[in-house]
């Protein structure tokens, strides 16, 4: 195989092109804008990386992906993965079992009562037991992106922006590809990895997806009632909402809390769809999440934005090999944190060195 293009510049396409450029591939990235733009999934400067799953298998792929953070953060120059300690807690989140989890692959936490977390952080407002995870952290999504980006190029990568893909043809082991202004490159083999764009490629697939929600998800950045260092981040479960809270960082000029509703926001067909626009409803829960939970933020956004998730019916990832072509969809609203590794294992899948992990096949 000597060429092979990549669909989407987000984290996945990036870490993508960067592994299949380490191969001595020859690679062309293809996207519809410019890497880590708004309208998609992998823009600004904070995303959650926390080891805590109630599954053992994504646990264990978050110990994984820590090394492939180390290896691009040092390959970038820059620190990519900020460690400010993360909290799970709620009636739904289970902290024990996680405690259980985290145990059994080594990694180093505590299970606090809620009198010891207010005592330890008293800007939160804690319901139950809580598991600290003090080696968790915040990812710069948008200067991990850039980064894969540019340590493609280095490698001899060809990255393409404003080239929105509208389809693609296999035929006889090659894969023509065409764009929306009529232009059209081929390839030995694809990478699909458009995030929310997907469903508008799915009929040229030699898969059967499984069913794809995405959404318009709202986050809203709150002021700090008093200066603080490092907040941790948060994922709060309980019976009646799912929240996640962590530092703003650049996103919030550094002097904010970041707080979204999970699968909060309106369904669209496509990341097309993603207007850009804060539902006030939406805006509203968030506010009284924060009144109630948060009491050491100001219950006044001052800086909003929308994300793209797509999710499927039971959150696993979907990244699979069928001829030329590969999918990968690393969704569900918490694939950020794997991407150097996901990149690793797309790029083996595509070069047909090692198939994914079982459960992120898709049906022929």
């Amino acid at each position: 195989m000597n060429h092979v293009a990549v669909v989407g510049a987000g984290l996945t396409g990036a870490a993508t092109a960067w592994r299949l450029a380490q191969h001595g591939v020859r690679v062309t990235v293809l996207e519809r804008a410019t890497p880590a733009n708004p309208q998609g999934s992998s823009h600004g400067s904070a995303r959650i990386f926390r080891y805590a799953y109630p599954d053992p298998f994504y646990a264990n792929l978050v110990a994984e992906a820590r090394g492939h953070w180390d290896e691009l953060s040092e390959a970038a120059g820059i620190p990519l993965l900020r460690h400010v300690g993360s909290l799970d807690f709620g009636a739904r989140r289970d902290p024990a079992h996680l405690a259980a989890v985290l145990t059994a692959i080594g990694v180093g936490h505590e299970l606090l009562t809620a009198e010891q977390a207010a005592t330890r952080w008293p800007g939160l407002h804690v319901d139950g037991p809580v598991l600290w995870q003090p080696s968790a952290g915040v990812i710069d999504a948008e200067s991990a992106v850039r980064a894969m980006v540019e340590l493609a190029r280095l490698a001899g990568a060809a990255i393409r922006p404003d080239w929105t893909v509208t389809g693609f043809t296999a035929d006889a082991g090659r894969v023509s590809i065409r764009s929306a202004g009529g232009d059209e490159l081929t390839a030995d083999h694809v990478v699909v990895a458009a995030g929310g764009w997907l469903p508008a490629l799915a009929a040229d697939l030699p898969f059967r997806l499984p069913p794809l929600r995405v959404t318009k998800e709202q986050a809203f950045h709150f002021p700090y009632r008093e200066p603080v260092t490092d907040w941790p981040t948060t994922v709060h479960i309980s019976d009646d909402f799912a929240a996640y809270s962590l530092p703003g960082g650049r996103d919030a000029e550094h002097r904010g809390h970041k707080v979204a509703e999970f699968l909060g926001g309106p369904d669209i067909p496509s990341a097309a769809g993603n207007d850009g626009f804060i539902d006030p409803a939406n805006r509203q829960r968030v506010v009284d999440y924060v009144t109630k939970y948060l009491p050491g933020l100001i219950p006044e956004p001052y800086a909003e934005t929308t994300c793209v998730f797509t999710t499927t019916p039971t959150e696993d990832f979907v990244i699979d090999t069928a001829g030329p072509v590969t999918v990968a969809s690393p969704c569900s609203g918490h694939g950020a944190k794997f991407a150097p590794l996901l990149g690793s294992i797309v790029a083996a899948s595509a070069l047909g060195i090692t198939p994914p992990p079982d459960r992120f096949r898709a049906p022929r």
